[in-house]
């Protein structure tokens, strides 16, 4: 028998060649062709024992509404959830038998905490419709096994971590328990607990069968009326262009002939970037080998749970009477020369890159070390810049929609994901906040560099087991998009956050010049690694949930502000011009807000789908014709330019264009985000810093709050708006890009007996949540409306003008809000970042959206949205009302007589009728609202 670590070691020790950088797959033949045939750890699988036919399963029908590519996880669950919503003329598409790609060799592993709130109702609706939904439809078993999940930690912080999934997981209902070294071996008692620092035990987590779930979820949705088809290939996506020459799906085009169809569903996995060259789609992810082996028999690990052990990067899957053994490396093996004809095949184990995660199992379960290697499984998978997948309708072609890119997690995310896809196709929109995984967040000038996507997504694979900090930023594929100052910022120590591929200032460092670097692999494919890295050193310093080290740095920068001036670099915006005949009923329709004022203004507005959801929040000024010639304005009598966050304005970009296509209007959307920069000087001393600067009268008469006017700075024409998203006096400076460093040297030189100095986004961030502004995707998302979070003044709904959304929020209005924004303050000082849990009465009633510390008021503030467990309206008098027994000590504190107990937390008395529950060990805590 050959066991687990002699049999790695045989395999390491032998005379191999050394591999280039980069270039593994170049040198290795299994690069791109598949293996002889190898066992997987599941009683039976969908391959056809006698060979593949030679045709399609089921005749094609000449036309459907949806198409749906591909037989894998996604393919499978997108079309059971579509016929369950009730579009039943639809067809899957597999080329060769169901889960053939990379679905049938998953581990199928479902870990219900995620450090998002989004993901833990993705992955709650997976679990309902594997374990419960599809057995009560089809009377068949899909293959769930709930036998637990157990993540190590082998840290303090790794610990503190998943008290931050824990506290999450408490405003879901997820059953979790932190576990002592001791208690956690007398719950796994073949583990080695004598380096654990503790572990988070989830009893309902499991594992999934590929087989038995795709088998399912299609006889499901046959019964349903949908037709799944397998040995049909796709040859071609046919698109047609109307009228207003808008791309448009028509058909898909196989062997075996062609369905007409306006909508294509690309499930392709591995293989979705070469079915999106079908449709001059752009598809941005890579194929990687991933791999796992599986043991012989191990005595007494039967029952056992799961176990995630990040430190090691390694994961156990519970396997009948054994495991498989798996993890995420610092080298994964890129396959560049990705093949058609791979169905049910598999890749040789390469123990070079393999052997990392073996040591980390073997120290977990020493019984390993003994244990023989029952089979190897090393297949290809799919993985995105983010390590997120991409999903939604695709900025090219209208009505080819992406549900791939998953990263290895297809089966866990599938049903949530699948049911978010059919709602998406049906309804236009997701039900859900889907930004993350929407192929709009990324910019398009991304999504085709294969730089970008190469780089970024090995990062995202070899950290996919670190720790989650709140401040981190990735170090690969960085200085893509770069504004006129970037460089004289990086002189004067700026440390830099990528947003949409923008370098934008994060803080200043005080140490001097911190520049991003090329990437390095982190080593890996004998590329050196950076030396003397002054960026990497500092951003590790941040890795902490505490207070970060930098903390002092950033208060300078927002007292600076509140107490004199400061500047602030926003190039990265999104600036665009909306400009037509119809413009003027386009801004009507669009936003939500009356921005049809006279010239010269500038509003605040929100933008929403059609079910009064929020898709964005910006400025919209309305631009008076002649007074300036590109890029500081068109030539149009009806012309809007649009400020959005730079961080979403590809998101911005395509709901516009596409409203103004639904709609028919005749207007033109044009980007001039970069060409022109942005500077946005703040603080009481910043009329005195301008008025030295620029040619116009800056009183309050002369130029009034939320007004704009084409001026000279310096000898150079900008258009300065008086804006804040900091909450002081201030004024913006659009700037056409040759002009921006001179501009930027003269308000400089003009502030600097007003000790002017220069501030970052994190600075911002602390400010705005003072002020209590919201933050798009955080405060404010695709599944809030305005008027529950707290923005009903930018609705014109006073008015008689219709925009989308107007119907649905006079719903909202007249039955009552369900849900609504809250502000929380803390008397102790202790760091919260977000997801923090809210209690009211012992009960869970949400979580914290966003967090930060205030430093004008010295306070931590946090925002999250509340709803009433009873279904019922969440009135202000809800929000006040106090049902445990207090006494008011005076005007600003209460002490409690009664506070609920939570596992592992303490008390801490906060403003107002709230209470902090945080952690003694940790700073992690969640909110209790009496």
């Amino acid at each position: 028998m050959a066991f687990l670590r002699s049999a790695v070691w045989r395999v390491f020790s032998a005379v191999r060649p050394p591999l280039s950088p980069l270039c593994r797959t170049s040198t290795r033949s299994y690069s791109s062709e598949p293996t002889k045939e190898k066992s997987v750890p599941y009683e039976k699988t969908l391959k056809q024992e006698d060979g593949a036919s030679s045709g399609p399963t089921k005749p094609l029908p000449r036309s459907a509404d949806a198409v749906v590519i591909g037989g894998g996880s996604l393919g499978c669950q997108t079309i059971y959830h579509l016929a369950k919503m009730g579009m039943t003329n639809v067809v899957l598409l597999e080329r060769d038998r169901l889960t053939a790609g990379t679905t049938w060799h998953t581990a199928g592993l479902l870990w219900q905490l995620r450090p998002s709130d989004v993901e833990v109702e993705l992955l709650a609706h997976t679990r309902n419709v594997i374990s419960k939904d599809l057995e009560e439809e089809t009377g068949l078993h899909t293959g769930w096994i709930q036998n637990g999940g157990l993540f190590i930690a082998s840290n303090k912080q790794r610990l503190d971590e998943y008290k931050r999934l824990m506290s999450l997981g408490k405003v879901y209902g997820i059953e979790s328990h932190v576990l002592s070294p001791a208690e956690t071996k007398d719950l796994y008692p073949l583990m080695n607990v004598d380096d654990l620092y503790g572990t988070l035990y989830v009893p309902k987590d499991g594992t999934m069968d590929p087989a038995g779930t795709c088998t399912t979820l299609t006889r499901a949705a046959t019964a349903r009326g949908a037709t799944v088809i397998e040995n049909c290939p796709v040859t071609g996506i046919q698109v047609r262009t109307d009228d207003i020459g808008v791309k448009r799906v028509k058909a898909v085009e196989t062997q075996h002939g062609t369905i007409e169809t306006p909508c294509v569903v690309n499930c392709a996995g591995v293989w979705a970037t070469k079915l999106g060259e079908m449709a001059r789609v752009k598809v941005p992810l890579i194929a990687m080998h991933h791999a796992y082996v599986v043991t012989e028999r191990i005595e007494g690990i039967q029952n056992m749970p799961n176990v995630r052990d990040h430190d090691a990067s390694v994961y156990l899957r519970l396997q009948g009477d054994a495991l498989s053994v798996g993890g995420y490396e610092r080298n994964p093996i890129f396959w560049d020369e990705v093949s058609d004809k791979f169905a049910f095949s598999l890749f040789d184990l390469d123990w070079d890159v393999f052997m990392q995660h073996i040591e980390g199992a073997v120290n977990r379960v020493p019984a390993l070390e003994q244990t023989g290697i029952k089979s190897t499984v090393c297949g290809p998978e799919s993985f995105t810049a983010d390590h997120k997948p991409l999903m939604g309708e695709t900025p090219e072609v209208r009505g080819f929609f992406l549900g791939c890119g998953f990263n290895s997690a297809g089966m866990m995310l599938g049903g949530g994901c699948g049911r978010e896809l059919a709602h998406w196709i049906i309804h236009g929109r997701p039900e859900k906040d889907m930004y993350g995984y929407d192929i709009r967040r990324f910019h398009n000038s991304l999504t085709d560099n294969k730089r970008w996507i190469r780089e970024r997504s090995h990062e995202s694979y070899a950290k996919n087991y670190s720790l989650v900090f709140p401040f981190d930023e990735p170090l690969a594929s960085r200085n893509m998009r770069k504004d006129p100052f970037h460089q004289v910022l990086t002189e004067q120590g700026c440390m830099f956050q990528e947003r949409h591929g923008w370098e934008r200032p994060g803080w200043f460092n005080k140490e001097g010049p911190a520049p991003v670097k090329d990437y390095d692999y982190y080593g890996a494919y004998d590329v050196k690694r950076n030396e003397k890295y002054k960026y990497d050193e500092l951003l590790g310093q941040e890795y902490t949930f505490d207070f970060p080290p930098h903390h002092d740095v950033i208060k300078n920068e927002c007292l600076s502000c509140r107490h004199s001036v400061a500047v602030f670099d926003m190039s990265y915006f999104g600036k665009f011009y909306l400009t037509g005949p119809d413009a003027k009923k386009a801004a009507d329709w669009l936003f939500t807000a009356d921005v049809n004022k006279k010239p010269g203004t500038t509003v605040y507005t929100c933008m929403l789908n059609k079910r009064g959801r929020s898709e964005a929040d910006l400025t919209v000024s309305r631009l008076e014709p002649g007074v300036a010639n590109l890029p500081l304005a068109p030539e149009f009598s009806d012309a809007y330019y649009l400020a959005i966050g730079g961080g979403v304005a590809e998101h911005n970009w395509n709901h516009i264009k596409t409203v103004l296509q639904d709609q028919g209007f005749r207007c033109q959307l044009t980007d001039h985000s970069e060409n022109m920069g942005m500077i946005s000087i703040q603080g009481p001393k910043s009329r005195e810093v301008l008025q030295e600067v620029l040619d116009t009268d800056l009183s309050n008469e002369a130029f009034p709050f939320s007004s704009h006017k084409v001026v000279i700075a310096a000898g150079h024409q900008v258009r300065a708006m008086r804006l804040s998203f900091v909450g002081e006096l201030g004024w913006e400076l659009h700037i056409p890009k040759d002009s921006c460093l001179p501009v930027y040297r003269a308000v400089m030189a003009a502030g600097a007996k007003h000790g002017i100095i220069n501030s970052g986004y994190r600075a911002i961030d602390s400010l705005s949540i003072e002020k209590g502004y919201r933050h798009w995707h955080a405060d404010l998302r695709p599944d809030d409306t305005p008027l529950e979070a707290g923005l009903a003044f930018t609705c014109k709904l006073k008015s008689s003008v219709p925009f989308q959304g107007r119907d649905m929020l006079e719903k909202q209005k007249k039955e009552g809000l369900k849900r609504r924004i809250v502000c929380f303050t803390t008397d102790e000082k202790v760091p919260m970042f977000g997801l923090e849990a809210i209690y009211r009465n012992g009960v869970p009633v949400g979580h914290l959206r966003r967090a930060d510390y205030g430093f004008y008021i010295d306070k931590t503030i946090g925002y999250g949205y509340i709803r009433n467990p009873d279904g019922g309206v969440v009135s202000a008098n809800f929000i006040k009302s106090d049902q445990t027994t207090h006494v008011k000590t005076d005007e600003k504190h209460t002490s409690y007589r009664t506070a609920p107990e939570v596992e592992g937390f303490t008390t801490f008395c906060t403003s107002s009728c709230f209470c902090l529950l945080s952690n003694t060990s940790s700073s992690q805590m969640l909110l209790i609202l009496f």
